[in-house]
């Protein structure tokens, strides 16, 4: 199993129950309308070698079960078959490179007309390359041109009526199929595609074990296939929606709509670049009005101005829901599409309003089963799941009741609004089951920040993608990524301050917190409720809100959509930032919703071209092997006699070059590699090294290695002949830590994993694994000292 040390803080990688496999099972004889079976006996004599992967895909794709050995999967399974070719001039609608890279350093700094002027006309003044551009306007047209490459925003009315009386409210959408598209047809994107629904599972030495990462490794993919025809594929939305402030102090608010496409891996599809999330819609905000504000004829208002806003960026999806649509791709291969929304990132707030629940005051507040709102505090109960087949329906019986009174008897059954759903135009969607369990929202901002926090650091290193905080009692926030860090650095502030024998309460609840995402939900459920029981006489605190409840549709949404970070809202809040930059910088405040979508576009335009650009100038080239690592921040060669000079007092740093001649040597003479030149290995003085200060891991559970923890002191390649190698120099943490500890060589090669680590305050020189901040599977570590 493989990961990145660069990933979010979600949990990426969950074995399915630990379902068990025949190493022979054959999945091609599953009926088509249902998943392949849950369970199976181990395979009597083991055909395979430890950690092979195999790969069950749907019978409808054609593709035979394949095995791949752990270190060749992900290389072969899906992966792009042949370099597309490159653009010979990308840079097209503009006349020439330097013509776009001069408008895409304008449109970047938001030039004004009068300086973009200035600009060319220097650059005509010292031109090495033929520049064509000579105004603004030859900028600005161009930019319209260019425009077309991409699937342009369009504003329309949405009218709905309130008390007899139309209300217009405008929307600002992109066609959502043509997005699709867009990417479907780009060479750089499209070879990233995964079409046919698959099923992995990994070797143990005995079974096949099933686990789940990806959402066409999950169930929901895998029925969705088997409901379509065998020779179509499903292509699968993510939709966010969620209010997003546009200044930090005011009321200036926008309503993005954030599209992700699900066929894409986790890496393309949460990144920033093209095929990663992109706002397909601007839906209006409805004013609260004094006189009418939280009744429920006004409610139903806002609700269906809402769903009237989605149903138009959804309608381009509806008829090829049911029909289909035949596309030429990036590879010249007509494929059949049917579309499905797969998922809805949301918070809980926004989720009754796509659900047409009525959320916190409704007798049944989870927009995903008819649990009581009495009954949200009981975890261990199991109720009816809500289908978007049944609310219609129920709404439908609503509406033909002769009475108000009857008929709000009906809805009320299952807490529903009186209004038409947006997602019911489309097939095979069921928006009950798309909703997902949003962890900033539920966990972080909810159960910890307004529950558990309330119950119960400087000292703390700081750390990739984690908040640092000075003090955190005295302070609110309203970023739930604030208290997601909080919440795992706790440990760390009240580890030795509550005892379990004299604060049982207190260290359960802190047990409790620390487990949150390192154990099964079982377990956390289990937690939390030993900790309401063993409070109960002392706390009269209510634990009936909903984010209590949701927490127990969790491991159902790995199964069926695959992990958390797949519908988790994290990378949509982020955008938000950029949304209230453009907004700040950008706009003249009025119309600023097209404004913003216009820029948007812009950038999405010349992100486009950049990255045929950059593909051009890097496709000949033979890629490194970063199988394992990458390096980069790249600083300036040094000699070791600069090292010597720098690093003066610093006893890690002590004969540093004798001690690299030592490794080297016992390291080519381990491992067989011939000494250059038949020579043992004398870096002299004036040599030069290459430190590099950004270490990216990919990593692999190791069960039969030592392994050790140390800090990384310095990371560097030196060239012995014609060869570079990547060492680095660790004060290994096996051994008492003092101010005299010999630091010591390795490979970079023997980096397993990147960890923070705090010294503790009760007793110096020793230190705590912060194993909450990092997203470790299992067990996590260092350094092996093994060498490659």
């Amino acid at each position: 199993m493989q990961a990145t040390i660069n990933r979010s803080e979600d949990v990426y990688f969950d074995f399915d129950n630990q379902i068990d496999y025949p190493d022979d099972a054959d999945m091609g004889q599953t009926d088509s309308d249902h998943l392949p079976p849950l369970s199976a006996t181990a395979s009597p004599v083991p055909q395979h070698d430890v950690d092979d992967i195999k790969v069950e895909y749907h019978p409808s794709s054609g593709h035979p079960t394949q095995v791949y050995h752990f270190e060749d999967y992900g290389r072969g399974a899906g992966a792009p078959t042949a370099v597309p070719k490159a653009d010979p001039e990308p840079w097209k609608p503009f006349c020439t490179r330097i013509n776009f890279e001069v408008a895409e350093l304008a449109h970047e700094a938001a030039l004004s007309y009068e300086q973009l002027d200035r600009l060319i006309e220097l650059v005509h003044h010292s031109r090495f390359k033929l520049f064509t551009l000579w105004n603004h306007k030859d900028v600005r047209d161009t930019w319209e041109v260019a425009s077309f490459k991409m699937t342009p925003f369009t504003k329309e009315e949405v009218v709905v009526p309130f008390q007899g009386i139309d209300k217009t409210f405008p929307l600002f959408h992109c066609l959502l199929w043509d997005w699709a598209m867009d990417l479907l047809q780009d060479p750089q994107v499209g070879p990233h595609f995964i079409f046919d629904p698959q099923r992995l599972l990994k070797f143990d030495g005995e079974k096949f074990i099933r686990f789940i990462h990806e959402p066409w490794t999950a169930n929901n993919f895998w029925e969705y296939q088997s409901k379509i025809p065998p020779d179509a594929k499903p292509l699968a939305f993510i939709l966010y929606a969620d209010k997003a402030k546009l200044l930090s102090f005011g009321h200036v608010k926008g309503y993005p709509v954030v599209a992700r496409c699900a066929n894409l891996p986790i890496v393309v599809r949460n990144g920033e670049g093209l095929g990663g999330g992109h706002v397909v819609g601007w839906l209006p905000i409805v004013k609260e009005d004094k006189k009418h504000s939280g009744k429920p004829a006004f409610v139903n208002f806002k609700n269906a101005v809402w769903h009237a806003a989605f149903l138009m960026i959804l309608a381009c999806l509806a008829p090829l829901s049911k029909f289909s649509s035949a596309i030429k791709c990036w590879d010249n291969v007509i494929r059949v599409f049917y579309p499905i929304v797969l998922i809805l990132s949301a918070d809980y707030k926004e989720q009754a309003v796509m659900a047409l629940i009525h959320g916190l005051m409704g007798k049944f507040p989870c927009p995903i089963c008819l649990v009581p709102h009495d009954e949200l505090s009981n975890t261990l109960n199991v109720y009816p799941l809500c289908t978007s087949v049944d609310t219609k329906a129920l709404r439908a019986q609503a509406r033909e009741s002769t009475t108000l009174q009857a008929r709000e008897q009906i809805l009320s059954s299952q807490s529903l609004c009186d209004v038409d759903s947006s997602f019911d135009v489309l097939e095979h969607t069921n928006v009950h089951k798309a909703l997902s369990h949003d962890k900033i929202h539920f966990n972080d901002e909810g159960l910890f920040s307004d529950h558990t926090w309330a119950e119960l650091f400087q000292s703390v290193p700081c750390w990739r993608n984690l908040n640092h905080f000075n003090q955190v009692i005295s302070v609110s926030f309203s970023d739930g990524t604030k208290y997601e860090d909080i919440s795992k650095l706790i440990i760390f502030a009240a580890h030795n301050v509550f005892d379990c024998d004299t604060d049982p309460e207190a260290y359960l609840l802190l047990h409790y917190t620390i487990k949150d995402g390192q154990e099964a939900l079982s377990k956390l459920t289990e937690l939390l409720d030993r900790y309401i029981e063993d409070t109960a006489e002392i706390c009269e605190k209510s634990w009936n809100f909903p984010k209590k409840h949701l927490s127990t549709h969790l491991f159902d949404d790995i199964e069926v959509k695959g992990v958390s970070q797949n519908y988790s809202t994290k990378p949509n809040e982020k955008m938000h930032g950029l949304l209230k930059d453009t907004y700040q910088d950008r706009t003249n405040f009025k119309n600023f919703a097209e404004q913003i979508l216009q820029y948007n576009h812009d950038s999405l335009v010349a992100e486009y071209i950049r990255g045929k650009l950059d593909y051009l100038d890097t496709w000949n080239l033979k890629p490194t092997d970063a199988q394992h690592f990458s390096l980069g921040s790249k600083q300036a060669a040094m000699s070791f006699i600069d090292i010597k000079a720098g690093s003066v007092g610093n006893p890690a740093f002590d004969r540093f070059r004798i001690k690299l001649n030592s490794f080297l040597n016992h390291s080519f003479a381990a491992n067989k590699i011939p000494f250059p030149d038949g020579r043992r290995i004398q870096l002299t003085a004036s040599e030069m090294i290459t430190e590099y200060q950004f270490l990216k891991v990919n990593f692999e559970l190791f069960t039969n290695t030592r392994i050790i923890f140390g800090k990384l002191m310095l990371i560097f390649t030196c060239m012995v002949g014609d060869v570079q190698y990547a060492i680095t120099l660790v004060l290994p943490y096996d051994q008492p830590v003092g101010p005299r500890a010999s630091a010591e060589f390795f490979s970079v090669h023997s980096i397993i994993r990147g960890c923070m680590i705090v010294e503790d305050a009760s007793r110096p020189d020793e230190f705590l694994v912060v194993d909450t901040a990092s997203d470790w599977i299992l067990t996590s570590s260092l350094i092996s000292e093994s060498l490659p």
